[in-house]
């Protein structure tokens, strides 16, 4: 290896102490000397190994309750000289400034203490402002000091000292500065985004650390990497690992089943983000049996998703069909057991958790950011336009269907009855297009449409969409209204009988 570095001297100043003791043995072991602040001296201290207080370089206490302790000229000059310069030696040697080859920190739980639920001022103590500073001037002259930056790299930087007794290549100190680098923009990208809730800047920063390569992405020829924290969400019952389409699935049933997380059982099923089949019923046997009544076909190798424990009955039914992933609050134990007769069938119990208020998806060479779509159409919302008033039962079944077309691609049409999805039209490039393979496909499995209900994502810019309805039994429609022919729709829906409510919300979603 190239460049390499014994040694000498390490500086340690770390939150997380889990890992530590064996390293500091090690380079006690191997004649470092160690420098150290605060709870780390003491910790290094009861370890029984001798470390110089960071004091007695500056000669200077930690002041303003622990916020400077490493703060000066003497500790980072030892870090930042150029070993071989000339006057960098010289200075050191002039102002008796230790040389420092190793520095070790682990940062404050910013993060942590956000989620946590901490109050203001406690966050704003947990802005590590030492830490973060001896992290980039270690990074920044890798030339000459190796630089730990987290709790999570402890084991690696053990090994590394371990197996050459104390001597590191420069390829290790780059590599090392590479994750330093990567913990401090982080940090900072936490911190500012915390900051920055309200928006009042518009500036986009993401930073997701805990990356996950897929087996692919959309496709076998394309790359694919998943960025967040999975295990927040879900616990991961059995099966194999989760694909790129997976993972777009599930994340349209989960957004899916939120709108009916406190409601009766029920059970959906989708396929390429869209749901083939939903319904509510009194108990979740039903509900999944009339969910895949919707579109028994589509619903191979979909994935499924309920909003209450799966029970055995349940569990026997979802045994008999090939599909890639099942998600639940919980599963019986009898129901897991059936469940997990198929190797590769994936069980994700779903954790209670907040899902993400912002949208973000790439486009064209930058990004779109916007607001979660967190308006649910309710009874209070509907606003009727016609002679006739929708009924009780089919209030009910208009805001059932407003929910699923809510989260169906555009165009969309979505016919319930009965609390059951009898069919949809999805992403088409014409409204009277989305109906019409609607009604198709209800025709497909047998639905009988005479009495059913119809939403849609838009307003209806001509009267063909309600007459088609009409004629295929439809006697309520929901949708958002707002077209300058309104009316026209509405004189039909008069003409003939045909309640009709509008929100004033539009639910497109591309």
């Amino acid at each position: 290896m190239s460049n390499e570095k014994h040694i000498k001297s390490a500086l340690i100043s770390v939150f997380s102490k889990d890992g530590l003791a064996p390293i500091v043995k090690e380079l006690d072991k191997q004649g470092v000397t160690i420098y150290s602040t605060g709870g780390t001296e003491k910790f290094i201290n009861e370890l029984g190994v001798g470390v110089v207080p960071v004091e007695d370089v500056t000669s200077y206490p930690s002041i303003l309750g622990g916020r400077v302790k490493t703060l000066h000229p003497k500790v980072f000059g030892g870090i930042l000289n150029r070993q071989n310069h000339d006057g960098d030696v010289a200075e050191l040697a002039e102002y008796e400034i230790p040389q420092i080859d190793v520095v070790i920190v682990d940062l404050y739980p910013f993060e942590k203490t956000v989620a946590s639920g901490a109050s203001n001022q406690d966050i704003i103590e947990k802005i590590d402002i030492g830490g973060i500073s001896l992290i980039r001037a270690a990074a920044k002259n890798y030339a000459d000091v190796i630089c730990v930056s987290s709790v999570d790299d402890y084991a690696e930087f053990l090994e590394l000292i371990s197996e050459k007794d104390g001597t590191i290549s420069e390829e290790d100190r780059k590599r090392f500065a590479g994750k330093a680098f990567n913990v401090s923009s982080h940090y900072d990208t936490a911190i500012f985004n915390y900051f920055n809730q309200d928006n009042e800047e518009t500036v986009l920063k993401i930073s997701e650390s805990n990356g996950k390569v897929l087996r692919y992405g959309e496709n076998p020829h394309q790359k694919g990497f998943f960025f967040g924290n999975f295990d927040e969400l879900f616990t991961k019952l059995h099966g194999k690992e989760l694909s790129y389409n997976n993972l777009l699935d599930v994340d349209a049933a989960v957004n899916l089943m939120l709108e009916f997380k406190n409601d009766a059982p029920t059970f959906a099923i989708l396929k390429h983000n869209n749901a083939c089949g939903l319904a509510q019923r009194h108990t979740l046997y039903q509900a999944y049996v009339d969910a895949l009544a919707g579109d028994p076909i589509s619903a191979f190798g979909g994935v499924l998703i309920s909003n209450t424990e799966i029970d055995l009955a349940t569990a026997e039914e979802i045994h008999k069909l090939f599909c890639e992933v099942v998600i639940a609050p919980s599963f019986s134990a009898e129901a897991l057991e059936i469940l997990k007769g198929k190797k590769n069938r994936i069980l994700l119990q779903i954790h209670d958790i907040e899902m993400p208020q912002t949208n973000v998806r790439s486009c064209l060479n930058g990004v779109l950011v916007q607001d979660r779509n967190n308006v649910t159409d309710t009874a209070e919302d509907l606003k009727s336009v016609t002679n006739i008033a929708p009924t009780e039962a089919q209030i009910d079944d208009l805001l059932f269907a407003s929910k699923i077309c809510k989260h169906t691609k555009s165009n969309t049409i979505v016919l319930a009855k009965n609390k059951q999805l009898c069919a949809s039209g999805t992403g088409q490039t014409s409204r009277v297009d989305a109906l019409q393979q609607a009604i198709h496909k209800a025709g497909t499995f047998d639905f009988d449409l005479n009495g059913a209900v119809m939403a849609s994502d838009a307003f209806f810019p001509f009267p063909d969409c309600v007459e088609i309805a009409d004629k295929a039994g439809i006697s309520a429609v929901i949708q958002p209204g707002g077209s300058i022919k309104d009316q026209l729709s509405i004189d039909y829906c008069n003409e003939n009988d045909v309640a009709m409510v509008m929100t004033g919300t539009r639910h497109f979603k591309h």
